[in-house]
């Protein structure tokens, strides 16, 4: 089975690989059999990456995935099984833009959500869909994992290309479920999960184990509601007020003015902040340390990027520390790998995905891309249905899904009008005239 990880230099790929040389460890494994194809349009990134999963391999026993490194996209696509797909178009530099920008006209500075999640769309969907159209003409029965933010706007982008072959991930959904297992005391991998949403807005509505909800309980235990991050993030009062929990990033709606408030008091933008880590770490690797500790310099700042993740939010909710079992990193990995085998080996098994809705979430359009429990097999991620949806919850779901398809409209179509709409019709973004000059700074950056 050959993999192709576009964005191969990226910072993550390790934890892929790290994915695999555990699966190896299983004697049914596709793993020993799995030729692991690097793109990325850096070199440099490509020889200090390729020199981290040399040392992660010479540290675990038993077989790896033979490596090989392109910058040629047609020759990495060219025949592979599976793409996974976590490119970052305009790097670091372009994040910490669509961070600032939008901070200036006193908007909320983040990735994927608000006015930076639009900006980043715009500058990646004509990237994501010129990469469906070369997977459809040269691997045409790979199937492609999407990790690429914001997931579930460039997942259906792509999806106009390639169809139901085209699946996104994110890692999200994975550790609130997870969380909230532990909470109530039992196995995560025997329990089962109602989540619905869109990528980066959707919300754990029960906790099923041996046939009972156990969310009930849950929302009344407010020491058990408050040990872990979504109930530490959001306070025991509102989560009960919900009747739900929600995805960690709804934190910026919910807590809209005091998130923005902890970013704009922060040192430096979440953007600058990895731009300068990263840049630290890519520069050691290229003055040596790929002759010998490379594994170690990406490991002890893997760790400093967990422990730092969503530091303004934890901030603005009464500043506390991640726990240990956050910060091994990973998730969408592994959600990643469970995809891979299901579909591979024909192994049945249930994930949250971003898929095409069909008649999944009543109240969504067939072709609109959702974040939800799929059962996963050989042909691939059938959502499940969700039954009816919250009012609040649907009409979120419904006004950024407005803006997901406006800032598609906008990058397929070079539509100024598009991209105003889609700014401008974001929840978190409270004037017309702030969105239009957004726009106008970001087109002369």
């Amino acid at each position: 089975m050959r993999l192709t990880v576009l964005g191969g230099g990226g910072f993550r790929v390790p934890l892929v690989h790290r994915a695999l040389l555990d699966d190896a460890q299983d004697p049914d494994s596709t793993g020993r059999r799995t030729e692991l194809v690097l793109h990325d349009t850096d070199p440099g990134r490509l020889a200090a990456i390729s020199a981290v999963l040399a040392e992660q391999a010479d540290r675990r026993p038993g077989p790896a995935p033979a490596v090989r490194t392109t910058t040629d996209l047609d020759e990495a696509l060219a025949g592979t099984d599976f793409v996974f797909s976590a490119i970052r178009v305009g790097g670091l530099a372009g994040r910490v833009r669509d961070e600032q920008l939008p901070l200036a006209e006193g908007l909320l500075g983040q990735e994927t959500v608000g006015a930076g999640g639009v900006l980043y769309g715009l500058r990646t969907v004509p990237v994501a869909t010129h990469i469906a159209e070369r997977v459809a003409a040269l691997a045409p029965q790979a199937w492609v994992i999407n990790f690429t933010n914001p997931a579930g706007m460039v997942t259906e982008a792509m999806s106009r290309v390639l169809g139901d072959r085209v699946i996104g991930i994110c890692d999200s959904p994975v550790g609130l479920c997870r969380r909230a297992a532990r909470a109530v005391g039992a196995d995560p991998d025997r329990a089962d999960y109602d989540y619905v949403g869109l990528n980066h807005l959707g919300w754990l509505r029960r906790i099923v184990v041996d046939g009972t909800d156990r969310m009930p309980a849950l929302l009344d235990d407010a020491a058990a509601l408050e040990s872990f991050e979504e109930g530490k993030l959001f306070g025991a009062e509102w989560l009960r007020a919900l009747g739900a929990l929600p995805n960690e990033y709804l934190h910026y709606y919910y807590h809209h003015r005091e998130a923005l408030g902890a970013i704009r008091e922060a040192d430096a933008t979440r953007g600058e902040f990895l731009a300068r880590q990263q840049e630290g770490f890519y520069a050691k690797l290229a003055g040596g340390a790929g002759t010998g500790g490379a594994f170690q310099a990406w490991d002890a700042t893997r760790r400093e990027r967990e422990e730092t993740y969503m530091a303004e939010s934890r901030e603005a909710s009464g500043g506390w520390q991640r726990d240990s079992c956050d910060l091994d990193g990973g998730g969408y990995d592994r959600v990643a790998l469970a995809l891979m085998r299901a579909i591979a080996r024909n192994e049945r098994t249930t994930l949250i995905l971003n898929v095409r809705n069909r008649h999944a979430v009543p109240g969504i359009d067939a072709d609109a891309v959702v974040e939800v429990p799929c059962l996963v097999d050989a042909g691939g991620a059938r959502p499940l249905a969700t039954g009816p949806v919250a009012p609040d919850q649907l009409g979120l779901m419904l006004q950024l899904k407005a803006v997901e398809r406006s800032t598609i409209e906008a990058a397929a179509d070079n539509s100024p009008r598009a991209a105003l709409r889609a700014l401008a019709l974001h929840p978190l973004v409270d004037s017309v005239h702030a969105a239009r000059r957004v726009l106008e700074a970001a087109a002369h950056r």
